[in-house]
């Protein structure tokens, strides 16, 4: 048996895949909805990207109370980096949307295009990370966080109180998963 080649489609995933079989429960408006989510989640990988040229060319958007806009005018305006990665150890590293750190002020903001709730715990590991990698105190800095979603943007000046205890755990758990692999190994 000679099979057919797919070269054009190796290393993707299509919709319908045997890999994320539970489609083939789904009734058609629940396909549909699922559908309308991943093109959602795509829509919002490329306003990313978009958002990140604009930032990286210094391209403002027209002035409005988008939330696209003001994220990227906002980003420019503090003269963020956009898409850092912050490293702490294989097990625990992660993408901040923008960030900067500049006269001891650390600024990290989140962009938001799809409905899911917003949870600052997300910019405060991304605090957690930063600190750990560039062996920076939270309590010898200042931190504003923000989330833009919803044409609205949430602020949050976190504390001492709550970067220290991700830090701690994100060490601790970091050993976890290496001894384990240790043993394992």
């Amino acid at each position: 048996m000679n099979f057919n080649k797919h070269s054009n489609l190796e290393g993707q995933h299509a919709f319908l895949g045997a890999s994320k079989y539970h489609w083939i429960n789904y009734s058609e408006e629940k396909v549909a909805d699922a559908y309308a989510k991943f093109l959602a989640t795509q829509r919002g990988t490329m306003l990313h990207a978009f958002a990140a040229q604009c930032i990286l060319l210094g391209q403002k958007l027209p002035r409005s109370q988008k939330t696209l806009n003001m994220y990227v005018n906002d980003a420019i305006g503090f003269k963020m980096t956009p898409e850092q990665i912050l490293y702490y150890s294989p097990n625990c590293f992660g993408t901040a949307d923008a960030i900067s750190f500049r006269n001891n002020m650390l600024r990290i903001h989140d962009l938001k295009t799809g409905e899911a709730a917003t949870h600052m715990e997300q910019l405060m590991v991304y605090a957690a990370l930063f600190c750990l990698e560039y062996h920076v105190k939270p309590s010898e800095i200042e931190m504003e966080l923000r989330i833009y979603q919803y044409d609205q943007v949430l602020f949050h000046n976190p504390t001492v109180a709550d970067i220290l205890p991700i830090m701690d755990k994100i060490v601790t758990f970091d050993r976890v998963i290496n001894k384990i692999r240790e043993e394992e190994g």
